[in-house]
């Protein structure tokens, strides 16, 4: 077993699960953190949201790095709970790289593209693109970009900290609804059946899918 150790936030989530498999086919020391999920044992139970329960697991499984899952990204619920929203995407975030930065811990920071404008004729964006959140969970994870990169910069270790923006997930699902492209096999299913033999679907988003595997492979790559 290596003595490299990596902590997975929100590894009970579609893309967290697939991080922490990328890492231990690496022969990494791997410890995940869930909350409603987390069975105490390959995965802690930890509320993102109170800093002494983060800096006691941070202190427990001594991370040489730590990668970060964990938010709410539905859209949908973010604009039904913006106040948790920003408690997790944001304040969260920012608790958490500050504590890693004072640990010479290496913080991987999972962000979207929903942190650009999606305006017809701009995707494929480039890293250096100008961000233009249309929503709020665009904005909030903007905002924890900026919360990871300010916090490193400060204590004058800015390549500690890393922000990885990933497209719309798709991969290994618990169920069909973890993921917005998974969840359009339930279209696909519910269209053999004689009584649902049209679905609607729109037809205007022109989306990149991200494997989860590949995302877990590029941060153990990092």
């Amino acid at each position: 077993m290596s003595t490299k150790k990596a902590l997975i936030t929100g590894a009970t989530g579609l893309l967290g699960r697939e991080v922490v498999k990328a890492f231990e086919r690496a022969e990494w020391d791997v410890k995940g953190t869930g909350h409603s999920r987390a069975d105490g044992s390959t995965v802690l139970k930890l509320d993102l949201a109170k800093r002494d329960e983060v800096e006691a697991v941070l202190d427990q499984v001594k991370p040489d790095v730590v990668v970060h899952c964990a938010a709410n990204r539905f859209p949908d619920k973010c604009d039904k709970d913006p106040e948790g929203t920003r408690a997790l995407n944001v304040t969260a975030t920012e608790t958490l790289a500050s504590l890693c930065a004072a640990r010479d811990v290496v913080l991987i920071y999972i962000s979207t593209d929903y942190v650009f404008p999606g305006k017809p004729g701009d995707a494929p964006y480039a890293a250096d693109a100008t961000p233009q959140p249309t929503n709020l969970y665009g904005q909030t994870k903007l905002d924890g970009e900026h919360a990871v990169l300010r916090v490193f910069d400060q204590e004058s270790k800015s390549g500690l900290g890393v922000v990885l923006r990933v497209p719309v997930l798709y991969g290994d699902a618990e169920v069909p609804s973890e993921s917005a492209i998974n969840v359009l096999m339930d279209s696909v299913w519910k269209a053999q059946e004689p009584e649902n033999a049209k679905i609607q679907m729109d037809h205007w988003a022109l989306r990149y899918p991200t494997n989860t595997e590949d995302v877990g492979r590029v941060c153990h790559g990092i």
